[in-house]
């Protein structure tokens, strides 16, 4: 007779219609029971509308019948809120007070670094009235599933999962014209009503400024930090110190923080050219107490993929240089805290 194991192994090869990952990577198993020969399996019902939960009942009664010493199956699905069933190891906000600097990009690129290193990642984009996201990831029309208790949100190419009201809407460069409350509300729903599933890391990213939106991720969200995000200019230095005081002051960890379009690369000479001034990365790590994760420069392949929805396919220094730094932040960070936990 198979084991419980095995019959977990099986049903990770089931995907469910709509999220593209597993009924296991989703979390929707909630029992399995073996006796003699029958297998009983019991999966959570959220964002499944009736058909998708028919489809999936007949594959994993298929997937269980071809496994050893199965005679017999069930499967029922039983009530769940996606808030219920979302196992997100750490949650990072990108946040900058000053807007064009680059968070969107930012976050984008280190979902990709994440994925990179065979981690789940997933991205809320919390910027309501001016998402960029899906069109970076080339998403096109794709648009959420879901049922009257819960959405599943789009997987990329590369499997990012991704929520963002743009692909709500049904032309991407519909206006979003709404008053703070309503903005609050709608992360409030991309955080408890999407379902995620087991996911290493949701990066949040955060729409410019230090109101409603940025307090209702510091005060609602679980957040294991921030990354900071800035560029040369002391104009915008200025603007993102604000963003360095209120995570500060609201006690959120600064990770680090990621200077963007850095400085440009002369093609025919190879020498850096500080288009916006001179660095302010020293000064800014200075002001986070944080490391420095990145200096991005401006690269016009970068730009290319972004337009193109092809960022996942962006290779380069600067993206290795903030994937290996931020996995080391996340590893420092993890063995302070390892040292306050009292041995059994």
């Amino acid at each position: 007779m198979s084991s419980e194991e095995q019959i977990k192994q099986a049903l990770e090869k089931v995907l469910v219609p709509g999220g593209m990952r597993s009924l296991v990577q989703l979390n929707l198993v909630r029992q399995v029971t073996v006796s003699d020969q029958k297998v009983s399996i019991s999966l959570a019902s959220a964002a499944l509308d009736d058909s998708v939960q028919e489809w999936l009942k007949h594959k994993v009664q298929d997937a269980i019948m071809e496994l050893s010493g199965v005679k017999e199956s069930e499967v029922v699905f039983v009530p769940a809120q996606p808030k219920e069933l979302n196992q997100i190891s750490h949650v990072v906000a990108v946040m900058s007070g000053k807007g064009g600097v680059g968070k969107s990009l930012v976050t984008s690129l280190l979902a990709v670094a994440l994925a990179r290193q065979d981690k789940e990642v997933g991205i809320l984009d919390a910027d309501i009235t001016g998402p960029s996201i899906p069109k970076m990831f080339g998403m096109g029309s794709a648009g959420p599933k879901g049922s009257e208790n819960g959405i599943l949100p789009v997987l990329s190419r590369s499997g990012i999962t991704i929520m963002s009201l743009n692909l709500l809407l049904a032309h991407e460069d519909d206006a979003v014209i709404w008053r703070g409350p309503l903005i609050g509300s709608a992360i409030k729903q991309f955080w408890e009503e999407v379902l995620w599933g087991k996911l290493d890391y949701l990066l949040v990213d955060l729409p410019p400024g230090t109101a409603d939106a940025s307090l209702t991720v510091m005060q609602s969200l679980p957040l294991s930090g921030v990354v900071i995000v800035f560029s040369p200019q002391e104009l915008a230095a200025m603007v993102v110190r604000k963003s360095i005081q209120m995570a500060q002051k609201m006690n959120i960890p600064i990770l680090g923080v990621v200077e963007n379009m850095s400085y440009l690369v002369l093609p025919d000479s190879g020498k850096k050219l500080e288009l916006f001034g001179k660095s302010k990365a020293e000064e800014m790590s200075k002001a986070a107490g944080a490391p420095l994760l990145a200096q991005i420069p401006m690269d016009p392949e970068l730009a290319q993929r972004c337009d193109r929805g092809e960022i996942e396919l962006y290779d380069s220094e600067a993206l290795s240089a903030l994937s290996q730094n931020f996995a080391q932040v996340l590893s420092d960070r993890l063995k302070e805290h390892s040292e306050f936990i009292p041995e059994k």
